[in-house]
């Protein structure tokens, strides 16, 4: 039987983005044979790794791990919504977000090379993911996560598989789980006005400028006074506060009693949030929206043209 070498392992992944054990497995299968390797493999995975790995990820699901004050959450990503009821799909999820918080990877690179089988594909965590691209046929990839080990309590909500939240506290348990469902439904940007991004707020102050400049407009066309530069720089300012109170979570109405803020909610609860992390699945990923009729319009062309 011939010796099977880690560069013909390499060229034959590199051919096929096939698994390295199943690049191993297909070559001892073919004593060496690099062609028939490629061919068996092609009968396992349907050259389906290849193919998928350019194909936007829009979709997905977000995983959460909480163990005492160590704990992590995930984002990974696919297709199509149907993979992500997938039950290898959602395994690779869970074992990921596991590893995450374990083993503190610095990237998805260093997380792709921790130690994990699933599916008779291994021996690391990127091998599975290319191996369940061929099996599942579609692409799917670790977009991003955060591991938490401050010290801090943690209370993690997933509002179904598409928006997961963890809340760094201290106090009480139920009072932490309300601000993460809470955090899950109003989506703020930061705990308090002070900590909004500055970006965020100049964005805002350049769309209340706008509306202010609009109004101008509009009164000068109605043979109505301008207001004074004074009284626009206020309205402008005023539209900004509004902003920042909206977005900030302490001074959002709490979701399950509108009549108390978060902050309220919390001081009677004796509970103090430190932080939050909201993961939304496919939150800034431009989704490709397909036209069917111009698909079909492009084969026809493209079957004529090879006629």
């Amino acid at each position: 039987m011939a010796a099977i070498t880690a560069s013909m392992v390499a060229e034959l992944r590199a051919k096929t983005d096939a698994p390295m054990m199943e690049c191993k497995k297909a070559l001892t299968e073919a004593d060496g044979n690099m062609e028939k390797a490629e061919e068996l493999l092609r009968v396992k995975l349907g050259n389906k790794a290849g193919k998928a790995a350019s194909r936007i990820t829009a979709e997905g699901v977000v995983s959460s791990y909480i163990d005492g004050t160590t704990g992590a959450l995930l984002e990974i990503n696919c297709e199509t919504d149907f993979v992500t009821k997938n039950d290898s799909f959602l395994a690779l999820a869970n074992a990921a977000v596991e590893l995450v918080a374990k083993h503190n990877p610095a990237d998805v690179a260093a997380l792709g090379a921790l130690a994990y089988s699933q599916d008779g594909f291994g021996p690391t965590l990127e091998d599975v993911r290319k191996g369940l691209i061929g099996k599942i046929g579609e692409n799917m990839s670790f977009r991003r996560f955060k591991r938490f080990s401050g010290g801090n309590k943690l209370a993690a909500y997933l509002h179904g598989t598409r928006i997961g939240v963890v809340v760094e506290f201290d106090g009480d348990d139920a009072a932490a789980r309300d601000t993460a469902m809470h955090v899950a439904a109003m989506k703020p940007v930061a705990l308090t006005s002070a900590d909004v991004p500055a970006d965020l707020i100049e964005k805002e102050r350049s769309v209340a400028a706008a509306k202010a400049e609009e109004d101008r407009k509009a009164a000068e066309a109605a043979g109505k006074p301008a207001q004074s530069a004074e009284i626009v720089a206020k309205r402008i300012e005023g539209g900004v506060q509004k902003y920042l109170k909206e977005v900030s979570l302490f001074n959002q109405p709490f979701v399950k009693n509108d009549k108390q803020s978060v902050e309220q909610m919390l001081k009677a609860a004796n509970t103090t949030v430190k932080a939050f992390t909201l993961y939304v699945v496919g939150e800034g990923i431009e989704k490709k929206v397909d036209d069917f009729a111009a698909e079909v319009a492009a084969q026809v062309a493209a079957a004529k043209a090879s006629a």
